[in-house]
């Protein structure tokens, strides 16, 4: 019986074809709890400030073992989807080539790794797992302590997180350029859930789900951003004190109006331009730091810190709250369950823009891309501004006295020339970071309320950025003033993210059920089985003295002449039907099994 092959017969009509709708159910939901939250936020900060500790505590201690399994899951699903047959199927048709070229597409998969996180963490993370090392582990300001610092860095920067996101944007892609579905979270289910399921009440849960992970993710970066830029007005001295709530929210409100200008003015060309800019920004930054910072240090670094990296992977891979206790659980709270839950909530929002870019890349491609490029980065970027705070720190001043985390680089970059300049460098690249950014994860908002259009309404569009930008500062809020606004971001992310982890794990399922149906799997799993069986019947009826030939016959030819016409018996086939390319036109190809034929003696 001939193969079905789902390329000739994709979902049909798909619903980015259709005009842009508001889903009422979703986009109602979604904007009713977000509204409740912000509303509660503000009336009520310390009862929400209470609920959510309360609520974290909860499930750091319950379900804390369900991130760190999840993410590593992750890892080793996205790298076996790599290394299995499924690496050569393309996300598109099958000969359709890439979108970009190579080199474009890997400068853009550098863009989607720098960012907000980069500028926050690149100091402060390395230098507080220096002065301060996981639990348990070694003495704080050793030279150990140096290498746990750098492993555990890029353990929380490299291969988990892109993992993560790489997972959700090969979904996409595949569903959306493969199968031909609409660019929804839950329309990746339908192999899982039927597609009418998949559209169906428990298919909005998993769009809302979406939309609350992008809301509280860019919210989560929207404030870090927001702390970084009131940490660099001090230093460069336009503030005498640390900003208070009140200018921090002043701060949200203009980063707010700012993305949502350049969400809705359709100016494409003019926000690729900035981000553009800021790749080189950052680029001068990190190549001033590494000038005029420990040079010889920061290229020892390297090396050394991929090593440790892949040295101590097996026991990152494990802490949880059983290996330490209530310390270790404090830690993981503050640092690798807040990094899966932030990396788990931006997944909608990263996972579509990779998923955009990679049209006609295939798995394989995909997968190195996606992981290897924005991990190389983080490498280089934490070996440059972690290692130049732990140096400036050997050397006898204390960064971890300045007080906010985010006011850290700032201090380091006073070490050296140009202080005030960079200093104000660094503020126009996380606004423009997150300028560029946000604006995106508004439009992903937008098409998931609106049936997965591309081009949702403006209307939509500002809505959402409007509760990104109030829940961001409700977010703040809780935390009690900007020395412990970390505190509130960390909370309110880890626990809206953890309902779309579950989803995350279903999704993997998903994306297998739909790679084993594949056009390419079934082709090669057919073809495999016809050879076997023609092998086989060559060998039984001729003794192993056989050859395969494929031929085209005319199946609705008579007498001979439909079968080849009359042979020697010593040439008889074995017809094994591959497929009836065209149904109803009387044609069939076959393998067939012959005895081998001897050639004439010319002596």
């Amino acid at each position: 019986m001939a193969p079905h092959n789902p390329t000739t017969a994709p979902d049909p009509a798909p619903e980015a074809d259709k005009p842009p709708r508001v889903d009422r159910v979703v986009f109602g939901i979604a904007a009713a709890l977000a509204l409740a939250f912000v509303g509660w936020g503000v009336l009520r900060t310390d009862s929400l400030s209470t609920f959510s500790s309360t609520l974290l505590d909860w499930l750091i201690v319950n379900g804390g073992w369900i991130f760190v399994l999840v993410a590593s899951g992750l890892v080793v699903f996205a790298l076996w989807l790599a290394a299995s047959r499924y690496g050569r199927i393309p996300l598109g048709a099958d000969g359709e080539p890439p979108e970009f070229k190579t080199v474009s597409w890997v400068a853009m998969m550098f863009s989607a790794g720098m960012g907000i996180g980069l500028m926050f963490y690149g100091v402060s993370e390395p230098l507080a797992h220096f002065t301060e090392p996981p639990p348990g582990t070694v003495p704080p300001g050793s030279d150990a302590a140096v290498e746990t610092a750098m492993a555990t860095s890029l353990f929380h920067w490299t291969l988990h997180p892109w993992a993560i996101y790489a997972v959700v944007g090969l979904t996409i892609a595949y569903s959306s350029f493969r199968r031909g579905r609409c660019q929804l979270i839950s329309s990746v289910f339908a192999p899982l859930l039927g597609r009418r399921t998949a559209s169906g009440p428990l298919g909005k849960l998993i769009d809302v789900l979406a939309i609350f992970a992008t809301l509280f993710g860019s919210a989560a970066s929207l404030g870090l951003g927001t702390l970084q830029i009131g940490s660099g007005l001090k230093a460069a001295g336009w503030l005498s004190d640390s900003p208070d709530v009140g200018l921090l929210v002043a701060v949200i409100a203009l980063l707010t109006v700012a993305f949502i200008a350049s969400a809705v003015s359709g100016v494409a060309k003019g926000i690729q331009w900035l981000s553009n800019i800021n790749m080189v920004l950052a680029a001068v930054l990190a190549v001033f730091l590494f000038v005029v910072g420990p040079t010889v240090f920061i290229l020892d670094l390297v090396p050394a810190a991929i090593g440790d990296y892949f040295r101590e992977m097996a026991e990152m891979m494990s802490r949880t709250g059983a290996t330490g206790g209530t310390a270790m659980q404090e830690w993981l709270s503050s640092w690798t369950i807040f990094y899966w839950a932030w990396w788990i909530s931006w997944t909608p929002f990263v996972g579509m823009f990779i998923a955009r870019i990679s049209r006609g890349r295939t798995i394989r491609q995909f997968v190195c891309g996606a992981i290897l490029v924005p991990s190389a980065v983080s490498v280089v970027w934490f070996a440059i501004f972690g290692g130049t705070a732990i140096d400036v720190q050997r050397h006898g001043t204390d960064l971890t006295s300045v007080g906010a985390t985010e006011a850290q680089l700032f201090e380091v970059l006073a070490h050296f020339p140009w202080a005030t300049a960079t200093s104000v460098l660094v503020m126009i690249l996380v606004a423009i970071f997150f300028v560029s950014g946000a604006d995106a994860a508004s439009v992903v908002m937008g098409t998931l309320s609106q049936r997965g259009s591309i081009h949702p309404r403006s209307s939509v569009v500002i809505f959402w950025g409007a509760a990104t930008g109030a829940v961001a500062a409700v977010m703040l809020m809780i935390g009690g003033g900007s020395d412990n606004a970390l505190t509130g971001l960390r909370d309110l992310t880890i626990i809206v993210a953890a309902p779309f982890t579950v989803v995350m794990v279903l999704l993997c399922a998903a994306l297998t059920k739909d790679l084993r149906s594949d056009p390419m799997i079934l082709r090669a799993e057919k073809g495999a089985e016809i050879m076997e069986a023609a092998v086989r019947t060559g060998d039984s009826r001729y003794d192993g003295d056989f050859q395969l030939e494929v031929r085209g016959t005319n199946t609705s030819a008579p007498g001979p002449e439909r079968t080849g016409g009359d042979r020697d018996d010593s040439h008889r086939a074995i017809p094994i039907d591959v497929h009836d390319p065209e149904p109803g036109n009387g044609h069939r190809t076959t393998v067939e099994a012959a005895r081998t034929s001897i050639p004439t003696d010319s002596h």
